[in-house]
């Protein structure tokens, strides 16, 4: 099968202190833009051996939100990790602990 390409594209308008007012993003398989309010965006640099992360958020997201967006994005990051390792042990330990962290930051 011939490879495809697909573009992301994440607009990010700012205020005069360079903080974030609203962020979008689209995709090129013509689906709408979409408005959002923070974005983790976690990227392999292979020649360095490292992750290079852009983290915004927009003024207007509040704590509350921010801590639902913290533990959605742990859950997540649980079922990719078993998804991509098969660690099934530290997938669980990792939901163990978004447990543990929603409980504390009092959202579950």
């Amino acid at each position: 099968m011939a490879a495809k390409t697909f573009e992301i594209k994440i607009t990010v308008q700012v205020d005069e202190n360079h903080l974030p007012l609203a962020i979008d993003w689209e995709t090129d398989d013509g689906k709408e833009k979409s408005r959002c309010k923070s974005l983790l965006l976690a990227l392999w640099d292979a020649n360095e051996n490292n992750t290079l992360r852009i983290d915004l958020w927009t003024k207007d997201m509040s704590v509350d939100e921010m801590k639902r967006f913290f533990h959605q994005s742990l859950l997540s990051m649980a079922d990719t990790l078993k998804k991509a390792t098969g660690e099934e042990a530290m997938t669980a330990d990792l939901k163990d602990f978004s447990a543990h962290f929603a409980e504390k930051m009092g959202i579950l």
